[in-house]
Protein backbone atom coordinates (compact mmCIF):
# COMPACT_ATOMS: atom_id res chain seq x y z
CA UNK A 1 0.00 0.00 0.00
CA UNK A 2 1.33 3.56 -0.76
CA UNK A 3 0.93 6.32 1.53
CA UNK A 4 -1.43 8.13 -1.25
CA UNK A 5 -3.64 5.23 -0.64
CA UNK A 6 -4.44 5.99 2.63
CA UNK A 7 -7.86 7.34 3.61
CA UNK A 8 -6.31 9.36 6.63
CA UNK A 9 -10.05 10.98 7.51
CA UNK A 10 -11.38 7.78 6.94
CA UNK A 11 -9.41 6.68 9.78
CA UNK A 12 -10.22 9.25 11.93
CA UNK A 13 -13.45 8.85 11.21
CA UNK A 14 -13.75 5.24 12.33
CA UNK A 15 -11.05 5.98 15.17
CA UNK A 16 -13.47 9.01 16.53
CA UNK A 17 -16.55 6.46 16.52
CA UNK A 18 -14.34 3.95 18.84
CA UNK A 19 -12.72 6.55 20.88
CA UNK A 20 -14.01 6.39 24.47
CA UNK A 21 -13.68 9.81 24.90
CA UNK A 22 -17.27 11.24 23.56
CA UNK A 23 -18.20 14.93 23.03
CA UNK A 24 -20.30 17.01 25.11
CA UNK A 25 -23.60 17.90 24.86
CA UNK A 26 -24.37 21.71 24.27
CA UNK A 27 -26.32 21.17 28.22
CA UNK A 28 -23.36 20.22 29.35
CA UNK A 29 -21.36 23.15 28.42
CA UNK A 30 -23.61 25.57 29.24
CA UNK A 31 -23.79 24.09 32.87
CA UNK A 32 -19.55 24.17 32.93
CA UNK A 33 -19.60 27.72 31.22
CA UNK A 34 -19.40 29.22 34.97
CA UNK A 35 -16.65 27.00 36.29
CA UNK A 36 -15.14 27.79 33.53
CA UNK A 37 -14.69 31.99 33.32
CA UNK A 38 -13.31 31.28 36.78
CA UNK A 39 -10.16 30.07 36.01
CA UNK A 40 -9.64 30.14 31.92
CA UNK A 41 -9.06 33.55 31.81
CA UNK A 42 -5.30 32.87 34.18
CA UNK A 43 -4.41 29.51 32.04
CA UNK A 44 -0.72 29.64 30.65
CA UNK A 45 -2.42 27.83 27.42
CA UNK A 46 -3.41 31.48 26.30
CA UNK A 47 -0.21 33.16 27.06
CA UNK A 48 1.69 30.65 24.74
CA UNK A 49 -1.19 30.54 22.22
CA UNK A 50 -0.95 34.23 21.90
CA UNK A 51 2.97 34.09 21.81
CA UNK A 52 2.79 32.04 18.27
CA UNK A 53 0.15 34.42 16.57
CA UNK A 54 1.74 37.12 14.07
CA UNK A 55 -1.07 39.73 13.66
CA UNK A 56 0.72 41.71 10.91
CA UNK A 57 -1.88 42.28 8.21
CA UNK A 58 -4.57 40.78 10.46
CA UNK A 59 -7.47 43.05 10.88
CA UNK A 60 -10.39 39.72 11.61
CA UNK A 61 -10.90 37.11 13.32
CA UNK A 62 -13.11 34.24 13.52
CA UNK A 63 -12.72 32.20 17.16
CA UNK A 64 -14.75 29.22 16.39
CA UNK A 65 -15.31 27.54 19.99
CA UNK A 66 -14.62 30.47 21.27
CA UNK A 67 -16.41 29.32 24.79
CA UNK A 68 -15.92 32.20 27.47
CA UNK A 69 -13.89 34.41 25.39
CA UNK A 70 -10.55 33.70 26.53
CA UNK A 71 -8.15 33.97 23.33
CA UNK A 72 -10.87 36.38 21.18
CA UNK A 73 -11.10 39.19 24.62
CA UNK A 74 -7.41 39.55 24.15
CA UNK A 75 -7.56 39.84 20.64
CA UNK A 76 -10.13 42.38 20.56
CA UNK A 77 -7.92 45.43 21.17
CA UNK A 78 -5.82 44.28 18.40
CA UNK A 79 -7.93 44.09 15.91
CA UNK A 80 -11.38 46.01 14.08
CA UNK A 81 -13.89 42.88 13.82
CA UNK A 82 -13.85 39.54 16.27
CA UNK A 83 -16.89 36.85 15.43
CA UNK A 84 -17.47 34.81 18.10
CA UNK A 85 -18.83 31.30 16.97
CA UNK A 86 -19.57 28.49 19.94
CA UNK A 87 -22.61 26.35 20.27
CA UNK A 88 -22.75 26.77 23.93
CA UNK A 89 -25.12 29.53 24.48
CA UNK A 90 -24.00 29.52 27.92
CA UNK A 91 -20.81 30.28 27.12
CA UNK A 92 -21.13 33.40 25.00
CA UNK A 93 -23.69 34.83 27.51
CA UNK A 94 -20.20 34.62 29.76
CA UNK A 95 -18.56 36.21 26.99
CA UNK A 96 -20.93 38.86 26.62
CA UNK A 97 -21.09 39.38 29.62
CA UNK A 98 -16.73 39.21 29.53
CA UNK A 99 -16.89 42.21 27.14
CA UNK A 100 -19.36 44.43 28.63
CA UNK A 101 -17.40 44.80 31.83
CA UNK A 102 -14.13 45.28 29.82
CA UNK A 103 -15.52 48.12 27.59
CA UNK A 104 -14.94 45.98 23.97
CA UNK A 105 -17.58 46.53 21.66
CA UNK A 106 -16.10 44.91 18.35
CA UNK A 107 -17.00 41.40 19.49
CA UNK A 108 -19.70 39.50 17.74
CA UNK A 109 -21.18 36.16 19.09
CA UNK A 110 -22.59 33.58 16.11
CA UNK A 111 -24.63 30.77 18.19
CA UNK A 112 -23.98 27.86 15.62
CA UNK A 113 -21.90 24.62 15.75
CA UNK A 114 -19.50 22.85 13.34
CA UNK A 115 -22.67 20.87 11.89
CA UNK A 116 -24.74 23.92 11.50
CA UNK A 117 -25.05 25.91 7.83
CA UNK A 118 -21.99 28.28 7.81
CA UNK A 119 -22.60 30.32 4.60
CA UNK A 120 -23.86 33.34 6.69
CA UNK A 121 -20.87 33.49 9.01
CA UNK A 122 -18.45 36.55 7.62
CA UNK A 123 -14.71 35.58 6.49
CA UNK A 124 -12.04 36.82 8.16
CA UNK A 125 -8.45 37.49 8.04
CA UNK A 126 -7.54 34.96 10.70
CA UNK A 127 -9.32 31.79 11.75
CA UNK A 128 -8.53 29.72 15.20
CA UNK A 129 -10.29 26.80 17.04
CA UNK A 130 -8.68 26.75 20.14
CA UNK A 131 -9.33 23.10 21.80
CA UNK A 132 -12.82 23.13 20.05
CA UNK A 133 -12.09 20.48 17.48
CA UNK A 134 -13.51 17.59 18.71
CA UNK A 135 -15.57 16.91 15.54
CA UNK A 136 -16.61 13.55 14.15
CA UNK A 137 -15.33 14.59 10.22
CA UNK A 138 -11.85 16.08 10.53
CA UNK A 139 -11.90 16.78 6.51
CA UNK A 140 -15.59 18.62 7.04
CA UNK A 141 -14.54 20.72 9.77
CA UNK A 142 -11.05 21.86 8.32
CA UNK A 143 -12.67 22.98 5.29
CA UNK A 144 -15.23 25.18 7.21
CA UNK A 145 -11.96 26.60 8.36
CA UNK A 146 -10.42 26.99 5.73
CA UNK A 147 -12.75 28.47 3.53
CA UNK A 148 -13.73 31.05 6.20
CA UNK A 149 -9.77 32.51 6.35
CA UNK A 150 -8.99 34.82 4.44
CA UNK A 151 -5.35 34.69 5.63
CA UNK A 152 -4.73 32.34 8.28
CA UNK A 153 -5.73 28.93 10.25
CA UNK A 154 -4.48 28.16 13.41
CA UNK A 155 -6.13 25.69 15.76
CA UNK A 156 -4.91 23.52 18.39
CA UNK A 157 -5.59 19.95 19.43
CA UNK A 158 -4.81 17.64 21.92
CA UNK A 159 -1.33 15.41 22.22
CA UNK A 160 -1.76 12.12 22.97
CA UNK A 161 -5.25 10.57 22.83
CA UNK A 162 -6.06 10.88 26.33
CA UNK A 163 -7.44 13.08 28.63
CA UNK A 164 -6.94 11.30 31.35
CA UNK A 165 -3.37 10.39 32.30
CA UNK A 166 -2.04 6.59 31.93
CA UNK A 167 -1.21 7.04 35.80
CA UNK A 168 -5.38 7.91 36.42
CA UNK A 169 -6.21 5.10 34.12
CA UNK A 170 -4.04 2.70 35.81
CA UNK A 171 -5.54 3.61 39.38
CA UNK A 172 -9.18 3.13 38.18
CA UNK A 173 -8.10 -0.37 36.25
CA UNK A 174 -10.07 1.38 33.30
CA UNK A 175 -9.24 0.18 29.81
CA UNK A 176 -9.65 3.14 27.30
CA UNK A 177 -9.84 3.52 23.32
CA UNK A 178 -7.68 6.61 22.41
CA UNK A 179 -9.22 9.61 20.37
CA UNK A 180 -7.51 10.36 17.17
CA UNK A 181 -3.98 11.80 17.90
CA UNK A 182 -3.07 15.34 16.20
CA UNK A 183 -1.07 13.70 13.72
CA UNK A 184 -4.41 12.47 11.78
CA UNK A 185 -4.87 16.67 11.71
CA UNK A 186 -1.55 16.73 9.99
CA UNK A 187 -2.21 13.88 7.28
CA UNK A 188 -5.75 15.23 6.67
CA UNK A 189 -4.66 18.76 5.62
CA UNK A 190 -1.78 17.17 3.52
CA UNK A 191 -3.92 15.06 1.69
CA UNK A 192 -6.25 18.61 1.12
CA UNK A 193 -3.31 19.64 -0.39
CA UNK A 194 -2.15 21.97 2.73
CA UNK A 195 1.20 21.98 4.14
CA UNK A 196 0.72 22.99 7.89
CA UNK A 197 3.10 24.01 10.44
CA UNK A 198 3.25 22.63 14.10
CA UNK A 199 4.63 23.63 17.10
CA UNK A 200 3.53 22.82 21.09
CA UNK A 201 2.36 24.35 23.70
CA UNK A 202 1.05 23.70 27.30
CA UNK A 203 -1.84 23.84 29.30
CA UNK A 204 -2.35 23.33 33.03
CA UNK A 205 -2.88 19.06 33.76
CA UNK A 206 -5.35 17.58 36.15
CA UNK A 207 -3.19 18.48 39.31
CA UNK A 208 -4.64 22.30 38.85
CA UNK A 209 -7.94 20.95 40.48
CA UNK A 210 -6.23 18.70 43.82
CA UNK A 211 -7.89 21.19 45.80
CA UNK A 212 -10.55 18.44 46.72
CA UNK A 213 -11.46 15.09 46.92
CA UNK A 214 -14.90 16.21 44.92
CA UNK A 215 -13.01 18.28 42.88
CA UNK A 216 -10.40 16.13 41.81
CA UNK A 217 -13.10 13.34 41.22
CA UNK A 218 -15.76 15.63 39.35
CA UNK A 219 -12.49 16.51 36.89
CA UNK A 220 -11.55 12.72 36.25
CA UNK A 221 -15.65 12.05 35.45
CA UNK A 222 -16.33 14.94 32.92
CA UNK A 223 -13.66 13.40 30.99
CA UNK A 224 -14.68 9.86 31.36
CA UNK A 225 -18.70 9.39 31.80
CA UNK A 226 -20.07 6.89 34.01
CA UNK A 227 -17.77 6.18 36.80
CA UNK A 228 -18.47 2.90 38.49
CA UNK A 229 -18.13 3.02 42.14
CA UNK A 230 -15.62 0.78 42.12
CA UNK A 231 -13.78 3.41 40.42
CA UNK A 232 -14.95 6.71 42.29
CA UNK A 233 -13.81 4.30 45.53
CA UNK A 234 -10.54 3.58 43.69
CA UNK A 235 -10.05 7.62 42.75
CA UNK A 236 -10.65 8.38 46.29
CA UNK A 237 -8.31 5.92 47.80
CA UNK A 238 -5.66 7.31 45.30
CA UNK A 239 -6.45 11.24 46.55
CA UNK A 240 -6.26 10.15 49.97
CA UNK A 241 -2.63 8.63 49.30
CA UNK A 242 -0.91 11.79 47.61
CA UNK A 243 0.83 13.78 49.63
CA UNK A 244 0.91 17.75 49.61
CA UNK A 245 3.66 18.15 47.32
CA UNK A 246 2.13 15.75 44.79
CA UNK A 247 -1.04 17.78 44.73
CA UNK A 248 0.81 21.29 44.18
CA UNK A 249 3.26 19.48 41.88
CA UNK A 250 2.60 21.50 38.65
CA UNK A 251 1.99 18.84 35.33
CA UNK A 252 1.23 19.94 32.28
CA UNK A 253 -0.47 19.22 29.20
CA UNK A 254 0.34 19.21 25.84
CA UNK A 255 -1.70 20.62 22.43
CA UNK A 256 -0.39 20.41 19.16
CA UNK A 257 -0.61 24.16 17.36
CA UNK A 258 -1.54 23.67 13.63
CA UNK A 259 -1.50 26.51 11.63
CA UNK A 260 -1.24 27.56 7.55
CA UNK A 261 -1.64 30.53 5.18
CA UNK A 262 -4.28 30.76 2.33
Amino acid sequence: MNYEDIDFNELYVKQKELTSFKAKGKEAWDEKAPSMNKRVHKSIYNEQFLEKLDLEGINSLLDVGCGVGNLSLRLSSKLDEVYCLDYSSGMLEILKQNAKENNISNIKTINKSWYDSWDDIPNADLVIASRSMEVKDMKEALTKLNNKANKKVIISYKKGGSFVSDEILDVMQRKIIKKPDYIYVLNVLYQMGINASVNFIQSEGRSSIYTSKEKFIESVSWSIDGLSEDEIKRLENYYDTLDIEKKQKEEFVQWALISWEK
